[in-house]
């Protein structure tokens, strides 16, 4: 896997990220992976090439899509408002293809508008904020 990663959403720079990894969440959950605030309907891009694995919901993530890229690392892209058109399971994406769009899905009902943006490996979720910073 590569050390650095372009921000998956559209227009924004790194300049304007966060590390929001860690955070205390509902439940007693940590935060596994950064907020990256857009404003709605803002194009979610992927940041690496591979193969979209999910293209779905759940009730955290909402509206969500997943790919494994490099390194056999799994990206993971929740709160969108709506998938790419015609985007499906095992197709392959290349770094700024279009996956969706930021939104308020999930458990951000209510919160500004954002891509919750995380990356699992085999061992666990890793921070992508220092991949994605200056």
């Amino acid at each position: 896997p590569s050390d650095t990663l372009p921000v998956p959403v559209v227009s924004i720079t790194p300049g304007q990220l966060y590390d929001t990894w860690g955070a205390a969440r509902s439940g007693g959950r940590s935060h596994e992976g950064i907020d990256i605030f857009a404003p709605q309907g803002t194009a979610v891009v992927s940041a690496t090439e591979g193969v979209v694995t999910s293209v779905g919901e759940n009730s955290l993530g909402g509206t969500i899509v997943g790919v494994v890229g490099p390194g056999r690392e799994w990206h993971y892209y929740a709160h969108l408002d709506a998938h790419s058109p015609g985007l499906a399971e095992n197709q392959r994406v290349a770094p700024g293809d279009t996956l969706g769009f930021v939104g308020t899905s999930g458990n951000a009902a209510g919160t500004p508008p954002h891509l919750h943006y995380g990356i699992y490996r085999a061992d666990g979720a890793v921070n992508p904020y220092p991949r994605l910073a200056p």
